[in-house]
């Protein structure tokens, strides 16, 4: 049997208003899925008309303006369900989601399905758990000692993946799915024999101690910023918007 990273896979990704997964919103989302590495990955996209405004921060990295949500972005309310739908039809079918930095759209998802649907996204993955790769998580944890940067596009060239219009939430979902591909194959002797069950248990465990490591770091350098330990999806806190 081929192990994961020649197998099937899907990915995720959002463009959202901001990085604050409590109070930002999603206004595109993406889902690729790929049965088999080199085949055309088959795209479902979603434009979100956010009901709020757009920072032009925002705007400057992902292109989308409220003008332009406003006149092709549907609401939320539905688009929100049809996602949750759609991730949850790849855990039935057992095929593994690649999400690049994980807790980050997926705590996203969940807030917004609890702003429009009261609902939560763990509702959707009672009965089949959702199997997460997330290349962050594994290129850190793998190759931990490596100098530089571990964003989408620092991970694309150090595993020589190319990423056409960054930003872009099909393309980012393409990019991260081939990197994962990319970090299977150079970690084959360490990942080979496990499978996407024992993998995403084993990230769960890599994330809280890097971000253990990382809380340490600031703590020394005098900086109270907190580091969330959960993956990959963050507890939900009462003040949520």
């Amino acid at each position: 049997m081929a192990c994961w990273y020649e197998g099937p896979l899907a990915a995720f990704d959002t463009e959202t208003t901001g990085v604050d997964v409590e109070t930002d919103r999603i206004v595109s989302a993406a889902l690729v899925v790929q049965d088999a590495p080199g085949s055309r990955p088959r795209e479902t996209r979603w434009l979100v008309n956010p009901g709020v405004p757009v920072p032009a921060g925002a705007t400057l990295v992902h292109g989308l303006t409220d003008e332009y949500l406003q006149r092709n972005g549907r609401w939320p309310a539905p688009v929100m369900y049809e996602v949750a739908q759609a991730l949850a039809e790849q855990a039935r079918v057992g095929r593994p989601l690649v999400v690049m930095n994980a807790p980050f759209d997926l705590t996203l998802l969940d807030r917004e399905l609890r702003r429009h649907r009261a609902s939560s996204l763990a509702r959707w993955f009672e009965r089949t758990p959702l199997l997460v790769l997330d290349p962050w998580v594994l290129d850190k944890h793998l190759d931990r000692y490596r100098k530089g940067g571990r964003t989408l596009t620092d991970l694309c060239a150090q595993y020589q993946v190319p990423l056409d219009a960054a930003h872009d939430a099909a393309a980012d979902a393409v990019a991260a799915l081939e990197v994962a591909r990319a970090v299977g194959r150079r970690f084959a002797a360490r990942l080979e024999g496990l499978s996407p069950g024992e993998l995403h248990t084993l990230q769960a465990v890599w994330h809280a101690a890097q971000a253990r490591g990382l809380q340490a770091w600031f703590a020394r350098s005098g900086t109270e910023e907190v580091v969330d330990p959960a993956w990959p999806l963050r507890p939900d806190l009462p003040a949520a918007a």
